[in-house]
């Protein structure tokens, strides 16, 4: 009676050991599905709503894909070249004002992104001198083609041609003191993209002038969705991290809306 008493109060000790030392452990060996449902379920991840939306009832001038509300513009091609260069363009649009509200120097190193034609690259060109240089940005074959046969013509060695896609203009980092957009911004088939390299390209404090169609302005005969509002181009840079600095009003139909990179 003794002996199985001893017996029955060692056996007591051992199990008390048992789960004081690590039952759990032990079970969990043997049971290995029971732990998970004492895990803590994580929560969901939480969704970030898509960049674009493609919508069946748009603009017909435009390609059915909104950004931030906007609805991206279709694409002018090479066959507006002769629209770019109409001898109305200078009374229309005041190249010369552009450039002054630019603060162009000699050595700066400036994008012309959707050059087309290079109607703004080679009035650039003079301003920024052979210590300077022009990108002229495109994507499109027959505008690429025009501008080194242009560039070439008039030997415009301070003027590289530059081949981009349509999420990339393949700027050098940090090398850039000003990207120029004139009536092409509201076209990019994806803005956030493009300009997220654009911003990686500048300087520290350099800049990105827009030049576009005032959409606040009714009175303003283009096509809808080829005008911008100032409004609408500070939320979209907003998103890129670029600040709006001032706006340049001297221009008959357009707004030239000046953006700053600050770190």
């Amino acid at each position: 009676m003794i002996i199985d008493l001893k017996r029955c109060i060692l056996a007591c000790i051992l199990v008390s050991t048992f789960i004081r030392a690590g039952a759990h452990d032990s079970f969990s060996r043997f049971h290995p599905v029971l732990p998970a449902v004492f895990r803590q379920t994580p929560a969901p991840a939480s969704q970030t709503p898509p960049l674009y939306e493609t919508r069946a009832n748009h603009d017909p001038n435009g390609t059915g894909k909104f950004y931030m509300g906007r609805e991206i513009a279709q694409v002018m091609g090479p066959g507006g070249i002769e629209w770019l260069d109409r001898p109305e363009r200078e009374e229309q649009e005041h190249p010369a004002k552009v450039l002054a509200s630019l603060d162009l120097h000699p050595g700066d190193v400036v994008a012309d992104l959707g050059a087309g034609s290079g109607y703004f690259t080679f009035r650039i060109a003079p301003k920024v001198g052979k210590t300077g240089k022009v990108l002229a940005v495109e994507i499109q074959d027959g505008m690429l083609k025009t501008l080194r046969a242009r560039a070439a013509a008039i030997k415009a060695t301070n003027v590289e041609v530059v081949s981009g896609s349509e999420i990339d203009p393949h700027l050098p980092a940090s090398g850039v003191d000003l990207v120029l957009l004139v009536d092409v911004y509201h076209e990019l088939a994806y803005p956030f993209e493009v300009m997220t390299r654009v911003r990686e390209a500048l300087k520290r404090g350099g800049r990105v002038a827009f030049v576009e169609y005032r959409k606040e302005d009714p009175a303003v005969r283009i096509k809808e969705v080829h005008k911008m509002s100032v409004e609408q181009l500070e939320r979209e840079m907003n998103a890129v991290g670029l600040v709006h600095v001032r706006t340049v009003e001297t221009l008959p139909l357009q707004h030239i809306a000046i953006f700053e990179k600050r770190n």
